[in-house]
């Protein structure tokens, strides 16, 4: 049995193969991911958040994050949950991603 923060940050690179559709982006590195749990039956819950309300990509998002988090061997259902509170700012992304979109 692995430990909890390497099934984590198995978690965490699986979501980095996340891309943002529109800004062509993974999701880690825009800070769109708020908490990652993992509880003792295998359900991954995913907090994230999208860069704009009402985002048309909601769903599309989550089906990205299921298949994704779901390449955890340790992960057998996975929870993808919006929140809004924090609100998302460009103060979130990574240097990387700031760089990609040209944002000093």
């Amino acid at each position: 049995m692995r430990d909890k923060q390497s099934i984590k940050d198995d978690i965490i690179q699986q979501l980095s193969t996340v891309i943002d559709p529109e800004l062509r982006v993974d999701i880690v590195n825009l800070g769109l991911v708020y908490s990652i749990d993992l509880d003792n039956d295998g359900i991954c819950l995913i907090e994230m958040t999208l860069t704009t309300m009402g985002c048309p990509l909601t769903n599309v998002l989550a089906d990205m994050v299921t298949k994704a988090v779901k390449k955890v061997p340790e992960v057998r259902n996975v929870d993808v949950e919006f929140v809004w509170e924090p609100a998302w700012t460009t103060e979130r992304m990574s240097r990387l991603a700031k760089l990609t979109l040209g944002i000093h």
